[in-house]
């Protein structure tokens, strides 16, 4: 968030007044525009990445007539005044003035941090694929290698990262696909999703004598672990699937055993009394709600995020934190106040105060259900605002499960990443329910539910003896769901999206997952916004 009026005109990065200057006004928003249309944006700095902005942290201000613009990161702060914006190709030009600084000085904002060009992208997807088939070829003595690929199919959802073939003998066949080490970890990771699409695409396009029998899916080495969690709970009975790591260097070919990954590495956090957090922390709610406009103080929402921390949020959207800590030289507590959206914290202070409520005054007029969807406070966070929704709805919407118990943004720790659980609750049954949102299309939205789903059971599964004489999980040992007897059955998978941002291939790779795996597809209203309703359900049973 910054100080911006909020009756600015709409305009364009780099448009000019009648006196050929850019307000600072326009260039606040021009700048949040653009980060809140690419939330994988970097920051350059000639021609090298000084930010990535999916990490690093920035403040956007007017301020005496100027455009301030700060980043930081664990390695570095960065200060500057912005002149001007000026609209590349691939690129957003930051002109800049560095205190001191004689000369204007240029940051570059790009869509991503990916830097390699073009060309050498290319080239290095060409150079895989024909070290691709050359391995294949001799690893699979007696089998062809036919139609390898990596070109753009935007009918069918396959992009150039990922290279496509088959691997023939007789009339049997298998779909190959394989990724390179020098795509970015997401990407191999999301290999498995397009894996299963394009064996599903190479069925549906066989000639009548030819069967395609499974799925060979080829990673980087020492970057199978998620593939493998992933692949051990698909459906064996619909395809064979197999996993290979390939050394590039040494050109050497090695099968994974994906039923052998070892156990899951979860951990939780100790449950925390939400009414204790938040009746710790009152005094500094209060404050901030009296920077609230009196007429929207309803529409604020309570989050306790620990026992000594809670997020005051509109819509999903933090826009302040309390947190309870100890008094400087003192054993006395001590409310500390922060408030921004996004990636912005200031602490709030007396001399902080008048930004912060002109920055509230200017959130409250853009985030409600009948915002204009251009600007960037009404477009932030919509996996958070539906998320928000669902949870004030959870009982008149999907009267199966419980809804007084219901958890968000649980954290699951596995092999040292961090991962969030968008909702975990309890059905009527007190079977564990995981529920993975998202507000516009995603191709990888039932694979990232399935790793939640195998932790959420992993959890679940770990049981012993508790202090009530039961066999209990690791989710009641570690106080959550306080008085219930959490069942022992396998979680059941809710996915949660737009009627019309549901990705067309999200059902058919949900028909691959295991009969073990009870997931429902739920599509809501797409102006979920104003009014949340289901559209239309698809369940594993009727899949």
């Amino acid at each position: 968030m910054s100080a911006v009026d909020g009756d600015s005109a709409p305009h364009k990065a780099g448009s000019k007044t009648p006196d050929d200057k850019v307000s600072p006004a326009d260039l606040v928003k021009s700048l949040e525009e653009y980060l809140a249309e690419h939330p994988s944006a970097a920051v350059l700095e000639d021609g090298r990445v000084v930010f990535d902005m999916r990490t690093a942290r920035y403040s956007i201000t007017e301020s005496h007539g100027r455009c301030l613009l700060q980043l930081w990161s664990e390695e570095r702060n960065v200060m500057r005044t912005v002149v001007d914006l000026q609209a590349r190709a691939q690129c957003l030009r930051i002109v800049t003035r560095r205190m001191g600084a004689p000369k204007p000085q240029v940051l570059e904002l790009v869509p991503t941090s990916d830097r390699r060009t073009p060309t050498t992208r290319d080239a290095a997807r060409r150079n895989y694929l024909k070290l691709l088939e050359r391995v294949l070829a001799r690893e699979f003595v007696g089998s062809k290698v036919d139609g390898m690929r990596s070109a753009m199919d935007l009918e069918h959802s396959f992009g150039p990262a990922y290279t496509r073939g088959h691997l023939l003998k007789g009339t049997a066949a298998d779909a190959i696909i394989g990724v390179n080490a020098a795509e970015s970890g997401v990407t191999i990771d999301g290999v498995l999703t397009l894996g299963i699409l394009w064996l599903d695409h190479c069925r549906n396009k066989a000639e009548a004598r030819r069967h395609f029998g499974g799925l060979k899916v080829i990673v980087p080495a020492g970057a199978w672990h998620t593939t493998a969690e992933r692949m051990a709970w698909l459906n064996h009975k619909a395809g064979d699937f197999q996993l290979y790591t390939l050394d590039e260097r040494s050109e050497e070919l090695a099968a994974i055993d994906f039923r052998d990954v070892g156990n899951i590495e979860s951990r939780l956090v100790h449950a925390f009394d939400p009414k204790g957090a938040i009746e710790r922390c009152n005094a500094g709610i209060d404050r901030v709600l009296d920077l609230v406009p009196n007429a929207a103080r309803a529409r604020v929402e309570l989050l306790p995020r620990s026992a000594t921390e809670v997020g005051v949020l509109l819509h999903g959207l933090e826009f302040a934190r309390v947190r309870q800590g100890l008094a400087e030289q003192s054993f006395a507590r001590e409310d500390e106040i922060t408030f921004g959206a996004g990636a912005h914290e200031t602490q709030l202070t007396a001399e902080s105060e008048p930004m912060c409520r002109d920055l509230l005054s200017r959130l409250f007029q853009s985030r409600h259900p009948d915002g204009v969807h251009t600007d960037p406070l009404f477009r932030l966070q919509p996996e958070h605002w539906l998320e928000s929704r669902l949870r004030a709805e959870m009982t008149e919407l999907l009267p199966s499960l419980q809804g007084d118990r219901v958890y968000s943004q649980v954290p699951a720790l596995s092999r040292g990443d961090r991962g969030m659980l968008d909702l975990l609750t309890l059905d009527r049954q007190a079977r564990l329910a995981v529920i993975e949102l998202k507000a516009d299309e995603d191709l990888h939205l039932p694979m990232q539910a399935l790793d939640y789903w195998i932790r959420v059971r992993a959890l679940n599964d770990d049981r012993q003896m508790g202090v009530a004489g039961r066999v209990v999980s690791a989710f009641e040992r570690m106080g959550y769901f306080a008085g219930a007897e959490v069942s022992s059955l396998p979680p059941r998978l809710l996915l949660v999206a737009p009627a019309l941002r549901v990705h067309p291939t999200n059902e058919p790779v949900l028909r691959y997952l295991s009969s073990q795996i009870e997931w429902e597809l739920i599509a809501v209203t797409e102006h979920w916004r104003r009014e949340l309703k289901v559209v239309f359900r698809k369940t594993s049973g009727k899949a």
